[in-house]
């Protein structure tokens, strides 16, 4: 049942965002690459775009583990592409630099709660969703990583280095400690969402 919420989750959402994304397409398509990676539509576009070759990865992956008796070949392929296939882009489109990328110096928002109000639905989901692959997958691959605890040290620690890195590098945008709160959050929720499959000391 889970699995299949998730599935029409998806494709609603997939569904409502079929018009930004296809904008994308033409530039992806004649390898304009800046203008496919260069916009959030484009980078989201070959992220899905992507999902038949990331399949046939962990397919190559679980069958070769298989053959070798190594278990559980399927779980451990698919958390290993999965946090790779999901995470990478996400991470491209934070650090994505501004239009003053460069000029603008760094700006940074300490107070906790005072971005949120400005920030709107589609900042908060992104924020929750930025290291949600990660929380959702890592504790699968990692025996290491199955306790609240340390999945909140991750979460955490990814989304301080991103934000690091957005001021260090000048990205025009703004590190902000209510991001940092959100990516964490999201992080915990979606390792949450996983835990039925988490990864045990002995396998």
């Amino acid at each position: 049942m889970f699995a299949g919420l998730a599935v029409l989750g998806l494709a609603s959402a997939l569904f409502a965002v079929r018009r930004p994304l296809l904008m994308a397409a033409p530039a992806c398509v004649s390898g304009r690459w800046r203008g496919c990676f260069g916009t959030e539509n484009g980078v989201l576009l070959v992220m899905l775009a992507g999902l038949p070759l990331a399949a046939a990865v962990v397919w190559a992956l679980a069958r070769r583990r298989r053959a070798a008796g190594v278990a559980p070949a399927w779980r451990t392929s698919l958390a290993e592409v999965g946090v790779v296939h999901a995470t990478v882009p996400m991470v491209w489109l934070a650090l994505m630099p501004g239009s003053g990328a460069g000029v603008v110096p760094g700006r940074v928002s300490l107070l906790p709660l005072r971005d949120l109000v400005t920030m709107g639905p589609i900042g908060i989901v992104g924020n929750l969703l930025l290291f949600a692959a990660l929380g959702f997958f890592a504790p699968m691959r990692f025996a290491a990583l199955t306790s609240v605890p340390r999945l909140l040290l991750l979460g955490a620690g990814c989304s301080a280095l991103v934000e690091t890195a957005q001021y260090v590098f000048q990205l025009d945008r703004v590190s902000s400690v209510d991001d940092v709160l959100l990516n964490t959050t999201g992080t915990l929720l979606a390792a949450l969402a996983s835990r039925r499959w988490w990864r045990t000391p002995a396998g």
